[in-house]
């Protein structure tokens, strides 16, 4: 299975770390810690010589409850920081988190890779036009709502059951816009509680019906930490189990703060795979 990124088919058989770059001053986590030019291409930097093959950029925050953030804000912030990125890196693979199709256009003009939509098209009907343009791949990600209300939208009968219907749907419209390459992100956090984010962990391996790629993204997320009744700052450990288990189901893209942790766990899964399909 493989993906088309800028001309270059990028082999996911093997696993792929995404490493996360907040541009916001409210995330969950980071807490604006990349807000000047020195400290993001610090941060890449990191993430790539960590073995990151991807560098997802963000500039509003999708938390529960997070501050609406104008379309003009959000793309004085993530604009100029693709253009510093590739002309630093110009080898590295940029996906931009976003819902918005403008952001979207303006940073794939500015050479991004990928475009990651939480709401998969549903905040902006232009958004599967736009990435149809352009050509890239494009991440689709479950979610009810917006990140303001959808934690009053966990109502399901059949949660997995509705996951994949709702991705059928969305990956059908995709591919009739022509867009070759789809990524399917069951959106662990986004309208569901947590017990209902565990319920879709242990039974994430029916999404390969699907026939695309699944994206993994819980790292340091309130499903680990408030299981666990710690902190996202203490949650490494937490998301590197669940990481585990993901990867274990047959994850090919895991998006996480910690790049180095998650390459390693990459390593230790395909090495005891191997191991396993020697077994007579």
């Amino acid at each position: 299975m493989t993906i088309n990124c800028k001309g270059q088919l990028i082999d996911l058989s093997r696993p792929r770390a995404m490493g996360i770059l907040n541009l916001t001053p409210d995330s969950f986590y980071d807490v604006g810690k990349f807000t000047t030019n020195k400290a993001i291409l610090s941060q890449v930097e990191k993430m790539l010589s960590d073995g990151a093959t991807f560098i997802d950029a963000g500039a509003y925050s999708s938390r529960p409850n997070a501050s609406h953030v104008s379309e003009r804000e959000e793309l004085k912030r993530i604009v100029s920081t693709v253009e510093g990125i590739l002309r630093e890196f110009p080898e590295s693979l940029v996906s931009i988190d976003t819902f918005r199709s403008k952001v979207a256009a303006e940073c794939l003009e500015a050479g991004a890779a990928i475009i990651n939509d939480i709401s998969a098209g549903s905040l902006d009907d232009k958004m599967f036009d736009t990435v149809a343009k352009y050509q890239v791949p494009m991440i689709l990600m479950h979610m009810r709502g917006n990140p303001q209300n959808m934690l009053n939208n966990t109502q399901y009968d059949n949660l997995v059951k509705e996951v994949i219907h709702y991705f059928s749907q969305k990956i059908a419209l995709a591919r009739s816009k022509k867009i070759n390459d789809v990524i399917i992100d069951p959106g662990f956090g986004f309208s569901k509680t947590l017990q209902q984010n565990y319920r879709l962990l242990s039974q994430i391996e029916l999404l390969h019906h699907l026939k695309a790629p699944i994206l993994i993204g819980v790292s340091r997320k309130s499903m680990v930490y408030k299981l666990l009744e710690t902190q996202p700052r203490e949650a490494l450990n937490g998301s590197t189990s669940v990481h585990t288990t993901a990867l274990l189901k047959g994850a090919q893209i895991l998006r996480v703060h910690d790049v180095k942790e998650a390459v390693e766990c990459i390593k230790i899964i395909k090495e005891i795979k191997a191991q396993n399909s020697m077994l007579p």
